[in-house]
């Protein structure tokens, strides 16, 4: 799956704060993904983000 920095996460579970969605701030082995609901950063093995991910939301421009 192409996931780069910057990209908005539509995941399948919600964060506890009821977000569903979470924006990506550093890519490799682990995933750093911040809540957009109440801004909390976590840092998530590549494999199980992957897999709970429904949409991935690009910016207008970028492929």
């Amino acid at each position: 799956m192409d996931v780069q920095v910057g990209d908005v996460l539509r995941m399948k579970k919600p964060h506890p704060c009821g977000s569903f969605e979470f924006t990506v701030l550093r890519v490799g082995m682990d995933f750093k993904i911040r809540c957009n609901g109440c801004g909390r950063e976590v840092m998530i093995p590549r494999l199980k983000c992957e897999k709970n991910i429904k949409k991935v939301l690009r910016a207008e421009g970028e492929e």
